[in-house]
């Protein structure tokens, strides 16, 4: 019995150690650097890249995925961009249908309808493959963009070994309850200390699918493998941000966080929903960050 508290101490003092050490870390690292920021006049008049919005979207509330319309649509940003929305075999396809209308005007939106539900993978490939832009950003369909957000991630973009950049993340209906309240201090956190200590050496371990741009050439050359993962013998259905990022750093490419490319996606408000969203997270994490062991020696 001895023998067992001593274990059970000696474990539990560890990990409270190891914990404070990397959240010493994190915070050290996550301060940013004293270097100029970019400007945003880095590139000409006449070559800021062109850049395809894709928009995975499956039984979205039309309220929420017309806001989230809106913010795309308002986008101030010099060059040229394409928005594709992909209803992935959405149950509620005729309530969302008046959305998809208020933008038939607009050049600029494109819808594809798929038959079935695919998950969000392939109706990410099925707008990829018909897209041609420089950048390819990727936002879920419950999150609203700041107006800045394109020019922001793309001049970060600018360094031809950055594969991929993600914006800071809030919680839109942080104001409805407790619980999406702490959701959205979690949201800071992650953001302004994971992610920044992260992007410190180029590695951002996951760019988060509400706000993630991505350069198609490194995109494309990476379409393969991130289409056919297999998990225990079966397509994988899940940790699709995660896996898309680790397969970046493996590449060779830099993973970025730009704080100031602010989105808001609408998050749990009741825990059951929130508990699932967790246990989908933690199962990404533990089971991509295994293909990531090799990349440490690499970072600068």
């Amino acid at each position: 019995m001895d023998l067992l508290t001593t274990a059970s101490t000696v474990a539990v003092s560890s990990y409270a150690v190891l914990s404070t050490v990397y959240r010493g870390m994190q915070a050290v690292y996550s301060q940013p650097e004293n270097v100029t920021p970019p400007s945003e006049s880095l590139f000409g008049s006449d070559r800021w890249p062109s850049v395809d919005v894709i928009i995975p979207c499956y039984n979205e509330d039309p309220r929420t995925l017309a806001a989230c319309l809106a913010s795309i649509a308002n986008q101030d940003y010099s060059g040229t961009f394409q928005v594709y929305l992909v209803d992935d075999g959405s149950g509620n396809r005729n309530a969302v249908i008046p959305v998809h209308h208020a933008y038939e005007g607009d050049p600029r939106f494109n819808f594809i309808l798929l038959r079935e539900n695919v998950g969000k993978r392939k109706a990410q490939i099925a707008a990829i493959r018909r897209s041609s832009g420089d950048f390819v950003l990727s936002v879920d369909s419950d999150t609203t963009l700041a107006s800045d957000v394109i020019t922001k991630l793309a001049v970060k973009m600018r360094d031809s070994m950055v594969g991929a950049a993600m914006g800071q993340l809030t919680a839109y209906n942080r104001s409805d309850t407790w619980l999406t309240r702490l959701i959205d201090m979690e949201y800071w956190l992650a953001c302004n200390e994971e992610r920044a200590a992260q992007g410190r050496f180029g590695a951002v371990m996951c760019c988060c699918g509400p706000c993630a741009m991505y350069r198609r050439s490194c995109l494309l050359s990476l379409l393969d493998q991130y289409e056919t993962q297999l998990f225990r013998g079966k397509p994988s259905d899940f940790g699709e941000d995660r896996h898309l990022t680790i397969l970046m750093l493996k590449a060779g490419f830099r993973t970025e966080y730009v704080p100031g490319a602010v989105a808001a996606t609408v998050v749990p408000d009741k825990m059951g929903p929130y508990l699932r969203q967790q246990l989908r997270w933690a199962r990404s994490t533990f089971r991509d960050t295994m293909l990531a062991r090799g990349l440490l020696r690499g970072l600068d």
